[in-house]
């Protein structure tokens, strides 16, 4: 059997249409459907760069894709999940003494508003911590409510401090999935806009590059598929506005499925049954605050959007 490591199988010929699970499980690859459906939970499967999880178990492999299996993947085999204190659960991806890194469902906050009593991931992480006798976690940045994935904590105000520098430089990696409306065109780029927060009304504007209130907002996008009216792109964020993403689609027609806020203007087809805007925090990576190396951390889609992507796929 071959020795799974981080060079990719390519899918050839004879292959192409076969299952991915199937695929996996061959045993020239992991040798047995129970482990690549552990590997598939655990989070070290990529297709094509793109990492898949048990909701792409079924997924039909085209010639020439590549399939590989990170066996020694940072924190994938320590994802343990904390029950929250309503329902449903947190999961954190990595923990080490200097930072944590959980996957935040959609619904939640990641930090608790002054005017609520909602629950936030930092209360659940503090109540955590605490009743082991650690530090409260410090957040080194945020994601919206109703956006899921990967989200960073900080165990002690010096990795705090050094995590929040990576942020302020643009340093980190972050790289979102989204499905939005329409199909961007090229079918890779840059979006550069002016942003100013509107305090009053808590969104994010568009406006003229002499604005002195305005700050410079840049994302690299690339369409991963397209379906019959809408698309799923990855989106790297250069720099890190509030609602960044979810204001560039729009300003290009391509509002997010789902989407509430970011719908003003010219229309297109928003007619998608989705409960919350498509947005999920699918990659990051930093420079590990204490010893200096290299962290990059993943979240597979969540069932909500893997169901949805699923659905487009059938039309």
């Amino acid at each position: 059997m071959q020795v799974m490591g981080d060079a990719p199988w390519r899918v050839d010929e004879d292959s192409a249409g076969v299952r991915l699970d199937r695929f996996l499980a061959d045993e020239t690859r992991l040798g047995s459907r129970g482990r690549a459906s552990t590997a598939l939970q655990r989070g070290k499967v990529f297709v094509n760069e793109h990492e898949v999880g048990p909701p792409d178990a079924g997924t039909r492999l085209m010639a020439g894709d590549a399939v590989r299996v990170w066996v020694d993947r940072p924190g994938s085999a320590r994802r343990r999940a904390l029950r929250l204190a309503g329902s449903g659960e947190l999961q954190i991806v990595y923990q080490d003494d200097a930072l944590v890194v959980v996957n935040k469902p959609s619904g939640l906050l990641t930090v608790p508003l002054a005017h609520r009593g909602d629950s936030s991931v930092a209360e659940q992480l503090m109540a955590h911590f605490h009743s082991r006798g650690k530090r409260r976690p410090l957040v080194v940045h945020r994601i919206d409510r109703d956006t899921s994935g990967l989200v960073m904590f900080a165990m002690h105000p010096e990795a705090h401090a050094r995590l929040k520098e990576q942020f302020k430089r643009h340093e980190p990696e972050r790289v979102y999935l989204a499905v939005v409306y329409g199909h961007p065109s090229p079918l890779s780029g840059t979006w550069r806009d002016h942003l100013v927060w509107d305090q009053r009304s808590l969104i994010q504007k568009a406006t003229h590059p002499r604005d002195a209130r305005g700050q410079d907002a840049r994302s690299e996008y690339r369409v991963v598929e397209t379906f019959k009216d809408t698309a799923l792109i990855e989106v790297r964020l250069v720099t890190g506005k509030r609602n960044q993403i979810r204001l560039q689609a729009r300003l290009r027609g391509h509002t997010l499925v789902g989407e509430q806020r970011y719908v003003y203007g010219p229309d297109g087809l928003r007619f998608i049954d989705f409960p919350r805007q498509a947005l999920h925090a699918h990659r990051l990576g930093v420079r590990h605050p204490v010893n200096g190396r290299s962290l990059r951390l993943e979240a597979p889609l969540p069932a909500d959007l893997a169901e949805l992507i699923a659905r487009l796929r059938r039309g």
